[in-house]
């Protein structure tokens, strides 16, 4: 396995453009996360060229541009701000430290090859959480785009719409209105050229640079020249629970947001990434980040799109981009002091505008009530609560359904068969003959298939209504595998008929199944003449011992 996974130089040229156009795109957007996210809009700089870099040299999409994203401002944001409230003059590291622990979280995901897991999240679980992210992105730019302070979270943006709404800036008003139509309505033909975020962005500095007069619009201030310091990661046990908390919600985040656009990139590159490998390049580019003050950041979809329509193939391209934003901050950094808050704020209500799922929003009234409601809820509790919690909720909430979906199938597999066989076409004509002269004194169990524990724990209400027998056959031909679970369930089965007095039979194990029979000690509990390779031997034997008073 190479170090850096699809990198070759047949493609300088598309690279070199895809990177190019790719820094240009991720340079308002940088400059706004960082504003954003209270760290600052050197902090959302320097988490483009960490991440952007590590990400693309040690991750598993070769094509994938990484940087600061909008689901993960949103988290550090909240981070932030938790711990510069905890501790104003600590607070900055402890967050810090958060991204590199973050980071260290999503390496050992990787390392653990648990990335083909994060894909499996429910679509209406991924829905609910991706839109409330875009709102929550919306409701947070609300402030500045009036022109007063962001709120510190959704819920209290949500109640300070009033007071919005009657200390209105009319010049922070204009200008992220001009900045929102920009990036909103900017011609096709003009994109192509140049990219609507960037257009709006300087558009909107000019205005206010040529019209601001007296006003007094909060804008980005001071921006740091040259290379970041390293920071080393500070701890305390007292918020020790909160920091790793914190982490798992934003590798957690970072995970699904990186692994979506892979699975983007993949589309349109009809190539296959790595899973695993992607979770470990941007765990590495998160924990780089957080020891030099960046922001976190995940596979970003615009930036990676934009890359490939470039001709952006390898993992040079999202490294040119890295490498152009270090000579933005060397050299123009000062040019960026000037932007408004209003107008960072109108670039990113459309990115939140972008996020939200509308797609299916338009879609969730023909949706299955269940599924409604679980995109529902999961939004709900992205907005109100937090992140991880609204992901876990819906994945649980999702599994349980499913299993019990999936029980009921396979109960409705098992047949239950008795003397009234008939003309059973999955029995062979003497084994309906031997069944019919039990007279319905035995009973055969038939199992289709893998047979899970919710499933195996209804078994035994298959029999009610039917009458008493002495001999229970459990037929286990078709089975391929069972796990403990489902074993003990048949084995509560097997003491449960033993305690009625009942004979039981088994049939058909094969070494996967007999194995884990054994080793729990559940084989044990029959003797070992009622196990059988066939039926028919099976219900001879049954019909044998059932009979043996009226035989002798």
């Amino acid at each position: 396995m190479s170090l850096i996974h699809g990198l070759h130089f047949h493609n300088l040229k598309g690279d070199l453009l895809g990177g190019l156009t790719a820094a240009v795109v991720a340079l308002p957007l940088a400059l706004a996360f960082g504003v954003s996210s209270g760290a600052g809009a050197i902090a959302g700089l320097y988490g483009a060229i960490f991440v952007g870099l590590f990400a693309a040299l040690f991750g598993g999409t070769p094509s994938q541009v990484s940087g600061p994203t909008g689901p993960m401002t949103v988290v550090m944001a909240s981070v932030f701000t938790q711990f510069v409230a905890l501790d104003p003059q600590s607070g900055p590291l402890y967050a810090f430290t958060v991204v590199i622990l973050g980071g260290l979280l999503q390496m050992s995901f990787g390392l653990l090859k648990l990335g083909k897991y994060v894909t499996l999240v429910p679509f209406p679980v991924i829905s609910g959480f991706m839109t409330g992210i875009g709102i929550i992105i919306i409701l947070l730019q609300l402030g500045p785009m009036f022109g007063v302070p962001a709120s510190a979270s959704a819920g209290e943006s949500l109640q300070q719409i009033p007071n919005y709404l009657t200390h209105a800036d009319p010049a922070a008003l204009l200008l992220g209105g001009v900045t929102l139509a920009v990036v909103i309505f900017c011609p096709k033909k003009l994109a192509v050229v140049v990219p609507p975020t960037l257009l709006a962005l300087v558009l909107g500095t000019v205005i206010y640079q040529l019209f601001h007069g007296d006003t007094d619009l909060a804008i980005i201030g001071h921006i740091p020249t040259g290379l970041p310091e390293l920071l080393l990661p500070r701890f305390s046990l007292d918020i020790l629970s909160d920091m790793l908390f914190a982490a798992l919600m934003l590798a957690v985040l970072g995970s699904i947001d990186s692994l979506l656009t892979s699975l983007v990139a993949d589309n349109m590159t009809k190539t296959q990434h790595d899973s695993d490998r992607e979770l470990i390049g941007q765990g590495i580019g998160n924990m780089v980040a957080g020891l030099f003050g960046g922001l976190p950041g995940a596979g970003a979809t615009m930036r990676t799109v934009v890359n490939i329509k470039a001709g952006g193939k390898t993992p040079l391209a999202g490294s040119v981009h890295a490498i152009v934003l270090v000579f933005v901050i060397l050299g123009a950094a000062p040019l960026a002091e000037n932007i408004p808050h209003a107008v960072l704020a109108g670039i990113l209500i459309k990115v939140g505008l972008d996020i939200i799922d509308w797609r299916f929003l338009m879609r969730l009234h023909r949706a299955p009530l269940f599924v409604a409601c679980l995109m529902l809820l999961v939004l709900v509790l992205t907005v109100m609560v937090d992140l991880v919690t609204a992901v876990f909720a819906g994945v649980f909430i999702a599994n349980v359904v499913t299993v019990k979906r999936l029980a009921d199938n396979q109960l409705d597999s098992i047949r239950v068969i008795d003397s009234h066989a008939g003309n059973d076409e999955g029995l062979t004509k003497r084994e309906r003959r031997l069944l019919a002269e039990t007279q319905g004194r035995v009973i055969l169990y038939q199992f289709d298939g893998p047979v899970s524990y919710a499933a195996a724990k209804g078994l035994s209400g298959k029999l009610q209504g039917r009458r008493p027998h002495d001999a229970l056959l459990l037929d286990f031909s078709r089975v391929p595998l069972i796990d403990v679970s489902t074993a003990l369930a048949i084995e509560d089965m097997i003491i449960e008929a033993q305690e009625l007095g009942r004979d039981v039979h088994m049939i058909g194990l094969n070494p996967i199944v007999k194995d884990i029979l054994s080793r729990l000690k559940i084989l044990g509990l029959i003797p070992v003449s009622f196990c059988h390779e066939s039926r028919s031997k099976a219900l001879e034997t049954a019909y044998a011992l059932v009979f043996r008073d009226e035989l002798n």
